[in-house]
């Protein structure tokens, strides 16, 4: 109920009284006070006035009430689960799809003390600073569809930073959401298989969210939102805005079976599009031109001679023929 009564109070402008929250939940007065007395003390800052009601002044505290508050999709955090400090998001989604969670069930931490990145790096995992989430998928799907999942998922972030900031967020292929050219944002995709099945799918994010100093190794191409943005956002609201974005991407996705749904909108986002970029291949590096991605989501990579080579993102890592992008 707290998280209810909370999502009302942020929807009005106005004093919302007693009895009305009292009718609207079929509960007393003193269940009421109660719900408001915990959500002062988990830090929101909400006026009781006598013959007037409650009103929301302090509007958020990241945490499981305030996403309760948000997150209304159908499915996609449907089944939330937020703590405080944790090894890892990802960690838990594993866990979690071991023991039959359901599609979509959203695991949320403040803090990550042993984040992962892509090809076993680590990830700045600092608490109260970014956003650190895994999503539990169970797609009806072949293996060699899954990698097209990660494409799916930076497409639903940068359209939700968007949304939000109104910024130029862009994707650098395969999995990187940057704003000003610099990353704000990783994703770490892993599976389970049985005999060629897909057993479950994690999909985790990392987004940096306030101005941090990021270790010296990355620090010429890192940066955060709100640095870039100059203001703060409400890491609530945007973590909402990401799930309803991924439930119609990936309704998207699986009623075609490839990423021709997103495409042309994908392709608009990519910033290393009709770029030179260096193919980092285990068999050897090469250059060309980026021309997009294809329904696969394997990068068009232009060679010089004209021919067109299709890049798969399990196998090789792009970088710009000068430098990150």
């Amino acid at each position: 109920m707290k998280a209810e009564i909370l999502a009302l109070l942020r929807e009005s402008d106005a004093y919302i009284s007693g009895q009305e929250l009292c009718s609207r939940f079929g509960v007393t007065r003193s269940a009421v006070w109660k719900a408001i007395h915990q959500l002062k003390k988990e830090g929101y800052e909400i006026e009781a006035v006598q013959n007037r009601g409650y009103k929301l002044v302090k509007a958020e505290v990241y945490g499981e009430n305030e996403l309760r508050s948000r997150i209304h999709t159908a499915w996609a955090g449907a089944e939330l689960h937020f703590y405080q400090t944790t090894a890892s998001t990802n960690l838990l989604a594993k866990q979690a799809g071991e023991e039959g969670k359901p599609h979509g069930a959203l695991f949320v931490a403040d803090e990550q003390t042993a984040g992962r990145g892509r090809r076993g790096r680590s990830w700045q995992s600092p608490p109260g600073a970014n956003i650190y989430f895994t999503i539990l998928l169970r797609p009806p799907i072949a293996p060699e569809q899954a990698p097209m999942l990660t494409l799916v998922m930076a497409h639903s972030v940068a359209a939700a930073i968007r949304r939000l900031t109104h910024m130029e967020a862009g994707i650098k292929w395969p999995n990187d959401v940057l704003l000003d050219g610099k990353k704000t944002c990783g994703i770490l995709t892993e599976m389970s298989l049985e005999r060629e099945y897909i057993h479950y799918v994690v999909c985790g994010v990392g987004i940096n969210v306030a101005p941090q100093e990021f270790p010296e190794e990355i620090r010429g191409h890192a940066t955060s939102i709100e640095a870039a943005y100059g203001q703060s956002i409400s890491k609530g609201e945007l973590l909402q805005y990401v799930m309803e974005e991924l439930e119609r991407d990936y309704d998207a996705f699986l009623a075609a079976g490839d990423l021709s749904p997103l495409l042309e909108s994908y392709n608009k986002l990519l910033v290393n599009r009709n770029r030179r970029v260096r193919v980092l291949d285990p068999k050897g590096e090469w250059e060309g031109k980026a021309r997009g991605i294809n329904a696969r989501g394997e990068l068009l990579v232009e060679r010089s001679g004209g021919t067109v080579t299709e890049v798969y993102a399990g196998e090789v890592s792009v970088r710009g023929s000068c430098g990150y992008i």
